[in-house]
C-alpha cells in the first residue's frame, strides 16, 4: 500500500450500506462514501459482505471494485468468513477484472451481530491452510483476524497467512479503566510476536478518535487499521472528509 502515514487507514463502509438498506432509494451511496473517504486521504476501503446481505451486498462489492480502478495505490480489503461467502465474492470480483488487495478471514457465524473473536490454533489450522493458498492464488494478501495472543502468532504464519488483524475490542473496552495499560502491553506483545514470526500487523474493532493514537503509538509495526462503526458515527456529525482527516491526524501523532 502506498501510504503517507506510519499506519494506513482503511474505512469500513458496512454501516453506510446498513442505512441504505432500510429503504429502496439507493441512498446513502456506498460508492459515493468510498469516493469521499479516498479523496480525503483514506488509504483503503474495507467491506464485510455477510451471507444475509444485511449491509454490504455483492453488487456493492463489484461497484467498489470498479471504483478502486480509479485509485491506484489505494487498497480494497474484503473481510468475512472464508467458509461462508467470502471466497465466492472474491472470485467474482476477479472474474469481472477487478482486484482484491487483501482478504481478511474472520471466524464469525452467519447470523453473528459483529465479529467478536479470532481464529483458534491449532483447531482451525488444517481447514484454513488450503483457503489461504486459494486466496493468494487470486493475488490477494491474506490477513487472519486474531485475538491478541502472542503464543498464536507463529501458528498463524505457519498456515501461510501474510498478516494478522488484531481484534481490538478488549483494548477499547478497557480504555476508561485501570486495565488500559495492561491491554496496551498485551497488544504490543502480540504484535511483536507477529513481527517475529514474519507477519504484518493490522488491527481493528472499536478503535475511535479517543483511543486510536495511543494504540498506534504503543503497538509496534502497525501497518493498517480498519475502522467502520465509530468513523461512520463521527461522520454523521463531521462529514466524511473531516472525519477521515481527523482519523489520519490520530495516526500522524509521533
Amino acid at each position: 500500500m502506498t501510504a503517507h502515514h506510519r499506519t494506513a487507514l482503511s474505512v469500513n463502509l458496512n454501516k453506510v450500506a446498513l442505512v441504505r438498506n432500510t429503504r429502496h432509494l439507493g441512498i446513502p451511496s456506498v460508492t459515493h462514501a468510498a469516493h469521499m473517504c479516498l479523496s480525503a486521504g483514506a488509504h483503503g476501503i474495507t467491506v464485510h459482505p455477510r451471507p444475509d446481505e444485511r449491509h454490504i451486498r455483492p453488487q456493492d462489492v463489484w461497484d467498489l471494485a470498479d471504483l478502486m480502478r480509479q485509485w491506484p495505490g489505494r487498497e480494497f480489503n474484503i473481510e468475512g468468513n472464508p467458509f461462508h461467502n467470502l471466497m465466492d465474492v472474491a472470485q467474482s470480483v476477479c472474474r469481472l477484472g477487478g482486484r482484491v488487495d487483501q482478504l481478511t478471514f474472520v471466524p464469525d457465524s452467519e447470523g453473528q451481530f459483529t465479529s467478536d473473536h479470532g481464529w483458534s490454533f491449532p483447531a482451525d489450522a488444517q481447514r484454513l491452510r488450503p483457503l489461504i493458498a486459494q486466496a493468494q492464488a487470486l493475488g490477494a494478501r491474506v490477513s487472519l483476524f486474531m485475538d491478541a495472543d502472542a503464543a498464536a502468532m507463529a501458528s498463524a504464519r505457519a498456515v501461510g497467512a501474510d498478516r494478522v488483524e488484531l481484534y481490538t475490542e478488549p483494548y477499547a473496552a478497557a480504555w476508561h479503566t485501570p486495565q488500559r495499560g495492561a491491554q496496551l502491553q498485551r497488544f504490543a506483545q502480540a504484535a511483536q510476536a507477529a513481527i517475529d514470526a514474519g507477519l504484518g500487523v493490522n488491527a481493528g474493532h472499536d478503535l475511535n478518535l479517543d483511543n486510536l493514537t495511543a494504540f498506534a503509538q504503543a503497538v509496534p509495526g502497525l501497518l493498517e487499521v480498519s475502522i467502520g462503526h465509530a468513523l461512520m458515527a463521527d461522520a454523521l456529525d463531521r462529514g466524511y472528509s473531516a472525519t477521515v482527516r481527523a482519523y489520519l491526524a490520530c495516526l500522524e501523532q509521533p
